[in-house]
């Protein structure tokens, strides 16, 4: 019963979210609505036990590449301009183009519940707790033993290459050729009376 209530609360959130990045004219605001969503769907993919997904969803989305898109529209300082003019023009061909979409969805879904074993239709499909027939490990465990068994070499490549990078970024920023500004102790302690400025 609580897994239902959270599963329709976080649908109902990456709905929410979704709709209202597109919809509110403040770049920021969509940007967070953005992460809401990515935290909203993170929560649903933990509901149905995929761990590792979520927490890439989390890492990857929310602390890499939205952070960015925070950062990047904040730094361009984007003024809000009424859009109520491009709302109405681009109006009828988004519906039709929606509507498409929609359609195809639709179609997409009734024929692959069509071949269900269970049901012919997507209103009387049974739930089949698909864990228990299977072998009783999570997704970072089975994830872990592949990678670390048949791809351990190409595992180690990509970590080396990532090092090369973060040091290559380290060795890019060092400016060698600029003309830095030392002080020559020698020099000025053996100013003589003529060379030295006074203010007056």
């Amino acid at each position: 019963m609580v897994i239902n209530f959270l599963f329709f609360v976080f649908s109902f959130l990456i709905l929410l979210s979704s709709l209202m990045v597109v919809v509110v004219q403040n770049s920021v605001y969509s940007v967070l609505f953005l992460v809401l969503s990515f935290v909203s769907s993170a929560g649903l993919l933990l509901i149905f036990e995929c761990e590792f997904l979520a927490l890439m969803f989390v890492i990857v989305y929310v602390g890499a590449i939205a952070v960015l898109f925070l950062f990047i529209v904040m730094m361009l300082d984007i003024k809000i301009v009424s859009s109520n003019k491009d709302t109405i023009k681009y109006f009828p061909v988004g519906l039709i183009l929606g509507s498409i979409f929609s359609l195809e969805i639709l179609v997409i879904v009734n024929e692959n519940f069509k071949k269900n074993f269970y049901s012919s239709s997507v209103n009387n499909n049974y739930y089949v707790n698909w864990f228990d027939k299977l072998d009783k490990f999570s997704d970072i465990e089975s994830l872990g033993q592949l990678i670390f068994t048949q791809y351990v070499l190409q595992f180690l490549i990509a970590g080396n290459i990532l090092l090369l990078a973060t040091i290559a970024v380290v060795v890019l920023t060092i400016n060698t050729n600029s003309k830095q500004k030392t002080q020559n102790i020698f020099k000025q302690i053996s100013r003589t009376h003529k060379n030295v400025l006074l203010l007056t």
